[in-house]
């Protein structure tokens, strides 16, 4: 296997595909005994390569060249594969399900990236104690999200040919809890306006005027008659609070 590096004006040697004309290129063999001039005794050589020659190596060049050299004793074939490196390229960030995410939930950010030889992840991302990190390093888990969790998450892929960073932007919504806050702000001042509403009630109209043996009550506290204008002849007559025993 032959190694050449993404923009690499140099040819593998062992590829000889710019050194002539596929079409032209020869190779010299000479059997044992053969006296003949070897000019004489030359074979056709043909390459099958899966784009033309260049100076210029880019990732298209990878892949297998062969080989074929032939004359009238047989043919040979050699098969060169050539493998083109190049520095991190195309990294892409994925938040799953959703980059708005509801408090309490979870997601998980994926990062993915093309690169010969495979590059390596790092992370910079909002610290909390509730995220997890793959054993590959290319994605972090989060469980129970919480306003800790939002922020930039950030993806670096490397490899000896270079670097390269993508970034997302995570969403943790909280509006579920400031409408249940309001609520409950709402439920704590109708409680408060309700309990008013029943003291003024019983200080104004829970105390009726009926006839009962209040024979022992006249004059007390618990006797107070609210009207006291419409008293009839009967003394024996109160208004008192419907308190009974």
């Amino acid at each position: 296997v032959t190694h050449a590096e993404l923009g690499d004006s140099r040819v593998p040697p062992a590829t000889d595909v710019t050194r002539a004309n596929p079409s032209e290129a020869t190779a010299t063999h000479a059997e044992p005994g053969d006296n003949r001039d070897p000019a004489q005794a030359t074979a056709d050589v043909t390459w099958d390569i899966p784009v033309a020659a260049t100076t210029n190596v880019t990732r298209a060049h990878a892949g297998t060249y062969q080989c074929r050299a032939t004359n009238a004793h047989g043919s040979a074939v050699r098969n060169v594969t050539v493998a083109v490196e190049y520095g991190p390229a195309g990294v892409t960030l994925r938040v799953l399900p959703s980059a708005n995410v509801t408090r309490g939930g979870g997601f998980t950010v994926d990062c993915g990236a093309e690169g010969v030889p495979a590059p390596t992840f790092s992370w910079a991302l909002p610290p909390a104690p509730n995220l997890r990190l793959a054993s590959d390093n290319r994605s972090v888990t989060v469980t129970g999200a919480t306003t800790a969790n939002r922020g930039v998450y950030t993806c670096t892929a490397t490899n000896r040919h270079g670097r390269r960073a993508g970034s997302v932007v995570v969403r943790v919504d909280e509006s579920w809890l400031v409408a249940l806050v309001a609520l409950g702000t709402l439920g704590g001042v109708t409680a408060l306006a309700l309990a008013v509403a029943g003291g003024y009630y019983l200080k104004t109209t829970a105390c009726k005027k009926g006839e009962y043996n209040v024979r022992d009550a006249e004059g007390s506290s618990e006797a107070a008659c609210l009207h006291r204008g419409h008293r009839d002849h009967r003394a024996d007559v109160f208004g008192i609070q419907l308190t009974q025993p």
